[in-house]
């Protein structure tokens, strides 16, 4: 499965612990990232994870196109609540094209456990068939 990883500022530290607590389970996917969540993540956990720009120089808008040619299966972006309104409505964008797609999204820690809790499981395998991968 493809997983992007988005964490405001505020959060990026919740997305490392995040991801060590369930890097067993993220080593086994292929992982982007918008480049400062993406860095520090691969820093914390040596996970290979492929790097975008960051969120104010358009790595959102390059997940986003990634999304909208659903080419990710779950995306986990960790928002805080008490940012700036430019941040929320790149948040609310990525939102929307998870919804056009359905590509499971999730938007804080509790809602990222029980999607990687359900990847784990194979609740998310739905999207192979959906999205076969085309060699």
């Amino acid at each position: 499965m493809n997983i992007a990883l988005i964490a405001h500022d505020g959060r990026k530290e919740l997305m490392i612990q995040f991801c060590i607590a369930y890097c067993g389970i993220l080593a086994g996917h292929s992982i982007c990232a918008t480049y400062n969540t993406g860095k520090v993540v691969s820093e914390a956990t040596g996970l290979p994870i492929t790097l975008y720009m960051s969120c104010n120089q358009g790595g959102s808008q390059q997940i986003g196109s990634r999304i909208a040619y659903n080419e990710l299966d779950l995306v986990l972006y960790f928002c805080d609540p008490l940012s700036q309104d430019d941040y929320q409505s790149s948040v609310m964008e990525i939102a929307r094209l998870c919804d056009q797609q359905n590509i499971p999204f999730a938007t804080n820690v509790a809602t990222a456990e029980v999607l990687i809790h359900g990847l784990m499981r194979g609740d998310l395998s739905w999207r192979d068939i959906v999205n076969p991968k085309i060699n």
